[in-house]
C-alpha cells in the first residue's frame, strides 16, 4: 500500500525513525473517503510517534543549556572553593554533574526524610532536583529550601520538562530519547507562593504584602507598614512567615519612634526602580527600625521558649520588608504573608526584647577568604532566649560567641548555611552581667575579582545577629 501511493518514501515501511514525512500524500491515487481516512490516521499515528533524531545526548543538553549557565556559576556549584559548598557539597560543572547527581544523597534533611536522593533515574517525584527546579503545584511541601536556581535566576518551562523526561526516561548520560523541541517553550517557570491559612479567630493575626511586581533584571525591596487589627495588648510567641521564589529576606519591623511614621499600607521602594538609585527618604525610614522577626528564609516559622513573649500594644504599626531579586529578562512576582500567634497575659513570664547587632566593618578582597569579629556588650543583666544570623551568600561560617566573664569566649551558636540560617533557642538563657555580651566571629570567602563590602543588595555583604532577650 505505502509503495503504491506517490510522496511515501520505502523508508517509512521498514520502520526507520523520522519526522520527514511528505507534506502531499499523493491524493491523485485516493478515491474514496475511506482511503483518505485510512492514509489521515497512519500518518497522524506516525507522526505522534516521532522522537528526536539520534544525535546529541540529553544529559549534554542539559548540561550545555540548563546546568553551566544556570547552576555552575562562581559562589554556587562551579567548584569547591563557592562559598556556599559546604552547605550543599554538590558540583554540576561539566565533567563532575552527572556523577554527582545520580543517586547521591542529598545535604537537605527533609530529602533525605522522604526517602529521596538527587536524581532517581525513572523516579522524578523520588528526585530531589526535580522538586528543586519545578514550578509544579504540591511539590514544594516540607523545608526543601529555596527553589533553584538561586539568585533571581528562573528556568523555562520547557527547561523544567526535559529535565523531567529526561529522569523518567531512565537519566542516561549518554542517550538522546526526549524531543528537545520540548526547549522551545520559554514561559517562565516560577513558583506561585501558596497562601499561608491566618491563625484562628483569638489565636493571632495575619498582616500581607500584596502580590507585586520584580521588573526584569532588577533587585526590588519594598516597604509597607501595617497596623495589627489587636484593639487590646497581646503577646505573641510565634511568628510563621511565607514568601515567593527569589527572595532575599523577609523581615517584620516596629519602630523606635512612632511620631514619624511611614504612610499606612503603603508602598514603599528601596530603590527608584527607573533609574536603580536609592530613594534617600526610605533609606531614613530604615533607622527608626526595631527588628521584630524574620529573615534571610521566608518560609520559616519561629516560636520562642515557652513563658517568654513579645508584647504587642493595640493597633501596633508594623513595617514589613519583602526583598527579592530577578535577574532574568522576565516580569516575576513577589508576595509575602506573616502571622502571629498569641498566647494569654497569664503565661507570659518574661517580655522579650529583640536583638539587632550590626557588624558594617566587611571589606573582602577579591579570592579572599576572611574572617571578621566584633564584641558587642550590654549594661545591664541580659537573658538571651533565640539567636540566629544574617549574612550573604559569600558567608561561609557565622559564630556567636559570649564575651566576658566566667564564660569568655564559649561558643553558643554556629551557622554555616546563609540561605536558612540556625534558628537557637535556649530553654536555659544564656546571662550575661553588666558588661559582658556577645561576640560575632564572621568568616566569608569572596572567589569573584572585584573586592566585596558591606552593602544593601544581594552582591553586598551583611553581618548580623538577630535574637530575643529580656
Amino acid at each position: 500500500f505505502f509503495q503504491a501511493e506517490d510522496g511515501i518514501r520505502d523508508d517509512l515501511v521498514t520502520g526507520v525513525q523520522t519526522c520527514a514525512l511528505p507534506i502531499s500524500l499523493g491524493m491523485k491515487a485516493i478515491n474514496t473517503l475511506s482511503r483518505t481516512w485510512f492514509i489521515f490516521f497512519i500518518s497522524i499515528l506516525f507522526i505522534s510517534s516521532c522522537k528526536k533524531e539520534q544525535g546529541r545526548p540529553d544529559f549534554e543538553i542539559i548540561q550545555d543549556e540548563i546546568l553551566t549557565p544556570n547552576c555552575a556559576n562562581a559562589g554556587c556549584h562551579a567548584s569547591t572553593g563557592d562559598a556556599s559548598y559546604a552547605q550543599h557539597k554538590l558540583l554540576l560543572s561539566l565533567g563532575n554533574s552527572y556523577d554527582a547527581l545520580i543517586n547521591k544523597v542529598p545535604q537537605n534533611a527533609s530529602a533525605v526524610t522522604n526517602g529521596w536522593v538527587l536524581v532517581k533515574p525513572g523516579e522524578v517525584d523520588k528526585s530531589f532536583l526535580y522538586h528543586k527546579i519545578t514550578c509544579e503545584t504540591g511539590h514544594h511541601s516540607g523545608n526543601i529550601g529555596a527553589t533553584m536556581p538561586l539568585g533571581g535566576k528562573v528556568l523555562t518551562r520547557g527547561q523544567v520538562e526535559f529535565i523531567k523526561r529526561w529522569i523518567m526516561a531512565g537519566a542516561s548520560k549518554t542517550s538522546a530519547s526526549v524531543d528537545d523541541a520540548i526547549l522551545k517553550d520559554s514561559s517562565a517557570c516560577q513558583v506561585t507562593v501558596e497562601p499561608l491559612a491566618p491563625p484562628a479567630t483569638g489565636t493571632g493575626f495575619q498582616l500581607t504584602i500584596d502580590p507585586f511586581d520584580l521588573p526584569k533584571n532588577f533587585e526590588r525591596e519594598i516597604f509597607v507598614r501595617r497596623n495589627t487589627p489587636n484593639t487590646d495588648t497581646v503577646f505573641v510567641n510565634r511568628i510563621q512567615l511565607r514568601g515567593a521564589a527569589n527572595s532575599h529576606h523577609f523581615v517584620a519591623y516596629s519602630f523606635r519612634n512612632e511620631l514619624v511614621l511611614p504612610a499606612l499600607n503603603s508602598v514603599r521602594d528601596l530603590r527608584d526602580p527607573a533609574t536603580g538609585l536609592l530613594n534617600q527618604t526610605t533609606v531614613l525610614e530604615m533607622q527608626n527600625h526595631i527588628f521584630l522577626g524574620g529573615g534571610t528564609d521566608v518560609n520559616t516559622d519561629v516560636t520562642l521558649p515557652a513563658g517568654t513573649a513579645i508584647r504587642f500594644k493595640p493597633n501596633m504599626p508594623i513595617d514589613l520588608n519583602a526583598h527579592y531579586f530577578n535577574l532574568t529578562n522576565l516580569i516575576l512576582q513577589g508576595r509575602n504573608y506573616v502571622n502571629f500567634y498569641t498566647v494569654p497575659k497569664s503565661s507570659v513570664q518574661n517580655e522579650v526584647k529583640m536583638l539587632d547587632l550590626n557588624n558594617l566593618d566587611i571589606y573582602i578582597p577579591p579570592v579572599t577568604r576572611r574572617t571578621f569579629t566584633k564584641n558587642f556588650t550590654f549594661s545591664t543583666t541580659t537573658r538571651v532566649v533565640m539567636l540566629t544570623s544574617h549574612f550573604h551568600k559569600l558567608g561561609e561560617k557565622f559564630v556567636i560567641k559570649i564575651y566576658g566573664g566566667p564564660r569568655n569566649g564559649e561558643i553558643v551558636y554556629t551557622n554555616t548555611n546563609w540561605e536558612h540560617p540556625l534558628v537557637q533557642s535556649y530553654t536555659t538563657p544564656i546571662v550575661l552581667q553588666p558588661g559582658e555580651g556577645l561576640t560575632s566571629e564572621v568568616t566569608y570567602y569572596n572567589p569573584s575579582s572585584v573586592a566585596i563590602a558591606f552593602g544593601l543588595t544581594s552582591q553586598d555583604e551583611m553581618n548580623i545577629i538577630f535574637g530575643y532577650y529580656y
